[in-house]
């Protein structure tokens, strides 16, 4: 068995596996961006194989998409055109000061800051890109949701899907490390072509949403909307028309924050 991130290494198998036809992410970030008065600079941070950030785009947009994989970005921009993209680590970037009117995090990207350190450097990055009175729009995994259920975790869940002719099958297994307070998942895909199975593991870091709210203050934002749905993940997916509840229990979170303090 090898061991490797087969999603990030072929950006096609990643849209063949997660499609997203509707564009619902992105029409979800446009629609937060646009009930909150949201300026047309706007970096996707982490915009993986670009169809949010293009979306945004053919919304009327300036839009910039920054990822560190170097094969989402050559995706994105041959499959994707519109927005410009860049190599940047969320864990501290520097694209120009007050260059942005909105920073869009999207699919949990967020929660691959695993330390408090990466976090703020998250953070501080944003508020140096965006212009006053910026908007922060995330949607994540929601910590909160982990406290005493188990109904996601230690038992392997399978997807199988065709790609290209060739059958792929994903076991996947998530489970909680309370100590440094990661949701940590384990998946092996294998293929029907003899491929050598691949192992890939990752992790999100498990915010819950006072603490989201606090280190949000902390840096400078005024949290604007934070709850569980509906949204473009969630169960029912979130359509047109609908605002947000006002719980934060169910498995994904959403927030919206602005900029009022540059610092």
């Amino acid at each position: 068995m090898t061991h490797g991130n087969l999603l990030t290494d072929n950006p096609e198998l990643y849209e063949a596996r997660f499609p997203d036809a509707e564009r619902l992410a992105g029409r979800w970030a446009e629609d937060c961006l646009r009930r909150h008065g949201a300026g047309p600079r706007v970096l996707d941070m982490g915009c993986g194989t670009g169809r949010d950030a293009a979306h945004l785009h053919d919304a009327g947009r300036t839009v910039t998409g920054a990822d560190l994989s170097e094969a989402m970005l050559a995706h994105a921009g041959q499959r994707h055109p519109g927005p410009t993209y860049v190599r940047a680590d969320l864990h501290g970037f520097d694209l120009g000061r007050a260059a942005f009117d909105a920073v869009v995090c999207l699919d949990s990207s967020l929660l691959y800051c695993h330390t408090n350190a990466q976090l703020d450097g998250f953070l501080t990055s944003c508020r140096q890109a965006l212009a006053p009175g910026g908007l922060l729009v995330a949607e994540m995994r929601n910590g909160a949701y982990f406290l005493g259920r188990s109904d996601l975790l230690d038992t392997p869940t399978v997807n199988a899907f065709t790609w290209q002719g060739t059958a792929h099958r994903s076991t996947t297994t998530l489970t909680v490390d309370r100590t440094a307070q990661l949701l940590r998942r384990t998946r092996v895909w294998t293929s029907d072509d003899g491929t050598t199975p691949v192992e890939q593991r990752s992790a999100w870091r498990l915010l819950f949403p006072l603490e989201l709210r606090h280190v949000l203050t902390t840096h400078g934002f005024e949290v604007l909307e934070l709850h569980d749905g509906p949204g473009p993940r969630t169960e029912p997916l979130w359509r047109e028309g609908q605002l947000p509840r006002l719980s934060t229990d169910a498995d994904r979170l959403h927030v919206v924050a602005r900029l009022t303090s540059a610092r």
